[in-house]
């Protein structure tokens, strides 16, 4: 997770109500002051917490519902994609206060979590959300191949000797069941085939669960999942996966202690290194970030079973120090290389928790292992995370990889934050990838260049790496929080150490933005409407209607909820995390000369005071909304349910007023206001020990509130509240969104059945209407003048006509999540999807009727 840059080292410092400070903001820090690590881990958790609470989800529940969800009728409409160009992270039109225009960064898209790459110019790319993608020429002009799947995260891609390509679904470099996945598929002709749900291999036993790495050792393949490590035939497809090693298997599903609130966390495995002289030989890498007694390595010992190893050199063996774990071998079978993250200097060190990165020059996985790097090293090696207080690995349970050059064992590439290399076997290391551009003298905020004079580097955050080549020219790949970049094998560096040819493949044919909000107005400059929506890790985009071939990008950091004027579209309110809201009225055009003059700055700091307490004054994406009827009123969502009547016109924190506090220990979910009536969703504790959750229902002066009587075993699931959606004609008619499974699947007390709900008496009585709605995680839902109700879930959206009460799937979207839907002034809606970019319909086709109005 990249921060925003606040102004850059050196700068003047800001105006009041700028985003503070006179230099970048440093890795470790965010605007609620907590630790950088721990808030990226907050947030995973967080959207875990969503699915899973108030227990444990069971195997096959996504793909249960996907099958619901496939055998709906269908409306009317096709779906327009919105986001399908080029995303310019350093777009010269936006160097205000709160962008990382300038940065260096380029053309991005959203997470990629695995990648694999062949010696004719096929990559293959795959995202953290978005699903699978192929290019035939190095990277570029992408085409999807697993939309047919019935999940789109990617968690491992792998192609084994005969050129087939393994793809392990359920993203794990994020949090243990954040994106589950449905098991491992497999494609025999990658270069031209798509998968299907048909390429499974095995039975149901991975579904479920995330997938870490798949390695190949004789006629196996391995799998390290959240689940213990499995195995399976690569010849014989047909059959049951084997369980090789669960260092917990009591919690796993089925065993005794399956619903204790820790049991996703029991069985987590990283990685397994295999033996290239004796694939009988393998040791696995087991370990939970946070730490467990049974973290370590493991081998078979001579009865067959599985024991932890004691004495491995200068690889940790100790439970306390080994976390998450990355292995690369060498072609060659030489060297065998490693990267370990530390639970205990996670707890500990708050400047990294990186234990290092050791190399096995016998090439067995037993070692003995030497260590060739650790964070100070790295950090002198040209790295943009050089102080005390912040060194690469900081976020190394978040960001890994590793890889070998096929042509020189002594060749390996590390990714942590930023792109690592040494050409000596780790004598010495260069940084040609670093976090941004902004602590380095070459940099300027000058719009006439992308980063002043510095090269252009990659989107911080790695998580993949690959070497492929096309036509004799090898390269190597680098798979990041913001898409995927390549540069040569053997490229230049400046005097800094810092490559100078790496070259952006997020060339807008590909689409894996995960976007947590969306906003629409009018464009009154150029005509039809501007969108904007915020994202993980890659800020705000800004799409300016009638004009922009490439997109922009006005706030930096993760971009959170989203507030946009309908009738100008240029004023946007936009969340970073934690309530850290900034506000602009001219969708932050600024060319950087605020620098010089601070009353040119056009974006401003007004976070409401809960931001400052950080993860305990408010959820990492914490609810925004504007009164249906004067949009001038706005509420905002943390611990209290905070108000604020200027419009776009704010200017200072100052201005929010507490309607009503939700109580210690409580957040905001969702909320929703109309006419002055305020309905705020709260959840707190909001993990699966000892969940609770609640309504509270007010007026936005402070007057009239009261905690709604939802307890445990009412109408209303004890779930996770995600949305609120008023009647525009009724402010006492509204309508609940639930997040999670029903009873049938999550275990947990009143996790109870259904996913939306009705109330005609400002929340006093509830009505179950999910009728044949599928069993599926909802996120949000709009109303519409005209009373039909669109449902966003995390496998599509959903749609019931006006004085209908059965469900429709709208279009053919992948199954992919949508967080937020809006409907825009142009009669459309929007989706915003975590993983595939924002889509809009034609709300007229949706229905029969054909006169559904926007609003």
């Amino acid at each position: 997770m990249a921060l925003t840059a606040g102004s850059p080292a050196g700068a003047v410092p800001l105006p009041q109500g700028g985003t503070g400070g006179s230099t970048a903001r440093p890795l470790d820090k965010g605007d609620g002051g907590d630790d950088e690590s721990d808030s990226i881990q907050e947030g995973a958790d967080q959207r875990a917490e969503a699915r899973t609470s108030p227990g444990v989800v069971a195997p096959g529940a996504f793909s249960a519902a996907w099958d619901q969800l496939r055998n709906l009728p269908a409306t009317g409409g096709q779906w327009q994609h919105t986001t399908g160009l080029v995303y310019n992270s350093d777009d010269p039109r936006y160097r205000d206060t709160a962008s990382n225009s300038s940065a260096g960064m380029g053309n991005v898209t959203g997470r990629m979590s695995a990648v694999a790459a062949d010696g004719s110019g096929h990559v293959y790319a795959g995202s953290a959300g978005g699903g699978v993608w192929r290019s035939a020429t190095g990277g570029g002009h992408w085409q999807p191949i697993s939309d047919q799947l019935p999940t789109q995260a990617t968690g491992a891609l792998a192609l084994d000797s005969r050129g087939r390509l393994w793809l392990g679904t359920g993203e794990a470099s994020t949090n243990s069941d954040a994106y589950l996945g449905s098991g491992v598929y497999l494609l025999d002709h990658p270069e031209s085939g798509k998968f299907s749900s048909r390429s499974r291999v095995g039975g149901d036993e991975l579904d479920s669960t995330t997938i870490h790495e798949l390695r190949f050792g004789g006629d196996k393949v391995w799998a390290a999942t959240s689940k213990g490590v499995w195995s399976h035939s690569t010849t014989d497809l047909s059959g049951p996966w084997t369980l090789e090693f669960a260092p917990n298997p009591d919690y796993l599903p089925g065993g005794k202690l399956a619903t204790d609130p820790n049991a996703p966390y029991k069985n987590l495995t990283n990685d397994i290194a295999i033996d290239p002289h004796d694939p009988s030989k393998v040791v696995l890498a087991v370990g939970w970030r946070s730490g467990d007694p049974t973290n370590g390595f493991y081998a078979k010992a001579a009865d067959g079973s599985w024991q932890r190893l004691s004495s491995l050199g200068d690889l940790p063996a100790d439970a306390a120090d080994v976390g998450e774990v990355t292995f690369a071998r060498s072609a060659d079978g030489s060297r065998y290389y490693a990267i370990d993250q530390s639970p205990a200097l996670q707890a500990s060190n708050p400047a990294s928790a990186l234990a290092g990165i050791f190399v096995s020059k016998s090439g067995s996985p037993t070692g003995p292992w030497t260590k060739i790097a650790d964070a100070p090293t790295l950090g002198a090696a040209g790295s943009a995370l050089n102080s005390a207080s912040q060194l690469p690995g900081q976020q190394s349970w978040y960001d890994q990889s590793l890889q070998v050059d096929p042509n020189d064992p002594n060749h390996v590439w590390a990714g942590l934050e930023e792109v690592f290399e040494t050409k000596d076997g780790g004598a010495s290391w260069t940084t040609p990838g670093p976090y941004w551009n902004f602590n380095f003298s070459c940099w300027s905020i000058d719009p006439t260049k992308q980063s002043g004079s510095c090269p252009q580097t990659t989107h911080p955050d790695q998580h993949a790496l690959a070497v492929g080549s096309l036509n004799g020219k090898s390269y190597v790949l680098a798979g990041n929080d913001g898409g995927l970049y390549s540069r040569p094998v053997n490229g230049q560096l400046d005097a800094l150490g810092h490559a100078t040819d790496w070259t952006s493949l997020n060339d807008g044919t590909i689409d894996t933005l995960e976007y947590y909000s969306v906003g629409v107005g009018k464009d009154l400059t150029y005509g039809g409407v501007a969108v904007t929506g915020g994202l993980q890790d890659n800020g705000q985009s800004q799409l300016r209607g009638g004009r922009d071939k490439v997109m922009g990008s006005n706030f930096g950091g993760d971009g959170g909820d989203t507030l946009t004027d309908p009738r100008n579209g240029c004023n946007i309110a936009q969340e970073y995390v934690y309530l850290a809201v900034n506000v602009t009225q001219n969708c932050a055009v600024n060319d950087g000369s605020y620098l010089t003059d601070p009353s040119k700055a056009t974006t401003y700091s007004v976070a409401p005071p809960d931001n400052a307490a950080g993860g305990n004054g408010a959820r990492f994406i914490a609810p925004l909304a504007a009164d249906q009827r004067n949009a001038n009123l706005w509420v905002a969502g943390g611990r209290h349910v905070w108000v604020q009547s200027q419009g776009y016109a704010i200017r200072s924190s100052s201005a929010w007023t507490s309607a009503f506090d939700l109580g210690a220990g409580h957040v905001a979910t969702a909320v929703a206001a109309s006419g002055g009536k305020v309905y705020a969703a709260w959840c707190g504790p909001c993990n699966n020990q000892g969940f609770t959750r609640g309504i509270a229902v007010g007026n936005a002066d402070g007057t009239g509130w009261q905690q709604l009587a939802l307890p445990a075993d009412a109408t209303v699931p004890n779930r996770y509240l995600a949305g609120l959606a008023i009647d525009p004609k009724n402010s006492g008619h509204v309508y609940l969104a639930v997040n999670g499974f029903s009873r049938h699947w999550t275990s947990g007390p009143g996790a109870g059945t259904g996913h939306v709900f009705e109330s005609t008496d400002a929340g006093a009585h509830w009505t179950d209407i999910s009728t044949d709605l599928p069993d599926v995680p909802a996120d949000s839902l709009v109303v519409t003048k005209d009373g039909a109700l669109a449902l966003a879930t995390d496998l599509g959206v959903l749609y019931r006509g006006a004085g209908q009460t059965c469900w429709q799937r709208v279009g053919n979207l992948p199954a992919v999540a949508v967080d937020q839907l809006k409907i825009g002034v142009d009669g459309r809606l929007y989706a915003a999807t975590h993983g595939r970019g924002i889509w809009s319909v034609a709300l007229a086709d949706l229905g029969d009727q054909g006169d559904q109005n926007g609003q």
